[in-house]
């Protein structure tokens, strides 16, 4: 699910802004109608766009996109994870620049919803945690906490407003939210939503146009028209603020992704797709709509409404005023029939599913079904890598493989195992688990030449084995359920066999009751077929070590690249692994976006000049075609699972890299391959658009 960080500040920002000075955007105030900036009602219409998920040579392209598609407010999430890295150790520069990124805002003469959390959830690793604790959709869970999750969320409004910050404060989906705290609706459709107090504005923080995507996933998508449609249903009775989450999802750079499973690729079928660019048809559809809506602010915001039937599933919000101004919004709310109605002496087709806007209650200037805008073809072109060193007649790759299991001094050893979350915190992705069996040379398995199977249980998210450091396998849990079992046969020699489990994480779990404490890692290891009977191994002594040893030296990054014995070759090897590879590259041609295709590589991570692009895993969809669609038809209530596509394929094939970290020669590309890859085949991609 979406979640939205339970407050809100609406601002601008004076132009010597520090993060300690924020003002708010003149007086602020509200009643039950709409929210009043320096006495004027306001109509606003809002995107999300996180700055940590794009790069600030992004920011000024976004944020125009966004004001050219008839945006006013620009909404991000403080990800103080990024933020205070430790206790008191702050950092606001890079991708976390958020006083670069309000400025752009403010220059752009736009307002900022600024969701300063601390919890924001958001498929971002593990929600956040920090000094504030004003909670994030915390409805949805207060009542696991009984009288304590009451007591806590009050706190919580108190809290906020006590900060005497002169702008209204806002908690997402918070049902006893006390005044003046505002409370607001998520979801796909909010135009049933009512406030809890009369006096307090309509205001929808959370529309989905899309969904996020899960490593084993499909690719989800939802209609323009269904968007649309959303969107002028909420105004039509009687909304007031809107929010699109998200407007441009991004990328979940280096280990941001949450979940778990969520892909590096947050792109959310946003209207500006993940690379930046707009999403034609929607983003240019819902311009239209924006157009249609703010011909009708005035009377929408200072007129009052009657509600006409119009025969079954059509009718009509109609908002006048003393002046004589008149909008209509006419809905058919039928899911299969088109409708021709009369509405003050005129005939009006509608098709299903969709709502006509009259700004002027006689001309049609938009209806959400008909898309008229162009439609955008998207094409990756593909660059082989270009190596630097032009003196080379072969393309180098630089080579160094770490051996399974403990790797310098062990961490700790115990009898069992341990929390894999509690024990990394979340430092790492990895975790070894090393521990030792005895075989006799009489046993009757190695006489028949026999496989004894090896049987682990863990509660998330996957885990490489190795016995005598040759590798046995992978196994992995997915989006909808992290526990997994390993089962597969390994070869024993008599005498002590080393078993190394690499246990990891793929994201932690974002938001939930209690879901600080769900947990990951191995609980149970069991060999069957030895003496005919099952051996645990689950009691024995095992070995800790946190981390892989490539990522504890940095060897991605500045001083660690010299940190190992790196073998030079034209021919690295393919399907080994627990390897690293490097290789110095120039800048793709071009201007446009750039990726990189990693079809042909297994599991792991990647990194350009030192920046994480992030894990890479091109996993098949576990899906079945039948439970993808070809085509999606708009009508009726949406779902995550309407209208995916992307069944049997895989999950991410390309991986955003951002053309402000390239230099035009020199730079270096780096991967951890876990599982095993072919290196030799990942390519650069260029994103080109062109119009269909």
């Amino acid at each position: 699910m979406k979640f939205c960080s339970i407050f809100w500040l609406l601002f601008l920002v004076s132009t010597s802004l520090t993060f300690t000075f924020i003002h708010a955007a003149g007086n602020v105030t509200y009643d039950g109608r709409s929210l009043i900036i320096n006495g004027q009602r306001k109509l606003l219409i809002s995107a999300s766009i996180h700055y940590p998920r794009s790069v600030p040579a992004m920011w000024p392209g976004l944020v125009q996109t966004a004001k050219e598609g008839g945006v006013d407010v620009i909404e991000t999430y403080v990800f103080w994870n990024g933020h205070e890295l430790s206790p008191g150790n702050y950092y606001f520069g890079g991708r976390f620049d958020l006083v670069k990124f309000a400025k752009i805002v403010q220059d752009a003469g736009m307002y900022l919803i600024l969701r300063i959390g601390p919890f924001v959830a958001a498929e971002w690793n593990f929600g956040i945690f920090a000094i504030l604790q004003i909670e994030n959709e915390y409805g949805y869970y207060e009542n696991y906490y009984k009288e304590d999750g009451k007591k806590y969320a009050l706190w919580a409004a108190k809290m906020a407003v006590s900060q005497n910050t002169s702008v209204p404060w806002i908690m997402c989906q918070q049902w006893d939210a006390p005044d003046p705290v505002i409370d607001t609706c998520n979801s796909f459709y909010c135009d049933q939503f009512k406030p809890t107090s009369p006096n307090r504005p309509k205001m929808w923080t959370e529309n989905w146009p899309g969904w996020f995507k899960t490593f084993g996933g499909r690719d989800p998508h939802r209609p323009a028209e269904d968007v649309a449609f959303s969107v002028a249903r909420f105004f039509q009775k009687g909304g007031s603020v809107h929010n699109y989450y998200m407007y441009h999802g991004g990328t979940n750079f280096g280990r941001t992704a949450g979940g778990p499973f969520i892909t590096t690729s947050y792109d959310y079928d946003a209207p500006v797709d993940e690379y930046g660019l707009p999403r034609l048809p929607k983003w240019g559809h819902l311009k239209d709509l924006h157009k249609a809506i703010k011909l009708c602010e005035h009377v929408l915001l200072n007129g009052k409404s009657v509600n006409i039937s119009l025969g079954p599933s059509v009718e009509a919000d109609v908002y006048t005023d003393s002046s004589g101004a008149c909008a209509a919004f006419i809905a058919n709310i039928d899911d299969k029939n088109d409708k021709t109605v009369e509405f003050r002496n005129a005939s009006y087709h509608i098709p299903a599913w969709s709502v006509s806007i009259l700004p002027d209650c006689k001309n049609v200037v938009f209806n959400t079904a008909k898309v008229t805008t162009q439609t955008n073809k998207i094409s990756m072109i593909p660059e082989k890598l270009q190596q630097s060193d032009k003196g080379q007649k072969t393309f180098k790759w630089d080579v160094w493989q770490e051996n399974p299991g403990i790797w310098g001094k062990a961490d700790f050893a115990i009898n069992g195992f341990v929390d894999h979350i509690n024990t990394t915190k979340d430092t790492t992705d990895y975790l070894w688990h090393t521990t030792s069996i005895s075989i006799d040379e009489n046993e009757e398995l190695l006489k028949k030449g026999s496989k004894p199977v090896l049987l682990i249980e863990s509660k998330g998210h996957a885990l490489h084995a190795f016995v005598n450091q040759k590798y046995q396998g992978t196994a992995y849990g997915n989006g909808s359920h992290s526990a997994f079992t390993f089962k597969n046969p390994i070869s024993l020699k008599a005498g002590k066999n080393e078993i190394a489990l690499l246990s990891l994480t793929v994201g932690l779990q974002t938001a939930g009751p209690f879901y600080d404490f769900v947990g990951a890692g191995v609980t149970s290891v069991k060999i069957k077929g030895l003496n005919n009977k099952t051996i645990d191994l689950s009691s024995n002594a095992w070995t800790y070590k946190i981390g892989v040893q490539g990522e504890h030296l940095g060897i991605y990054q500045g001083d660690g690249l010299n940190s190992v014995n790196w073998t030079s070759t034209s021919k690295p090897p393919k399907g080994q692994t627990l390897t690293w590879y490097k290789a110095i590259v120039d800048a793709p041609p071009g201007d446009e976006p750039v990726g990189l295709d990693m079809l042909y590589m297994g599991k792991g991570f990647a990194w350009l000049n030192g920046e994480g692009i992030g894990r890479y895993w091109p996993r098949l969809s576990e899906f079945k075609k039948e439970d993808c669609v070809e085509e999606c038809d708009y009508r009726g209530k949406f779902n995550p699972d309407k209208c995916d596509t992307g069944c049997g394929e895989p999950s991410q094939k390309w991986y955003h890299v951002p053309r402000s970290w390239f230099k035009p020669s020199g730079n270096v590309l780096v991967f951890f391959e876990e599982k095993g890859g072919d290196p030799t085949k990942i390519m650069f991609v260029r994103r080109k658009v062109s119009t269909a």
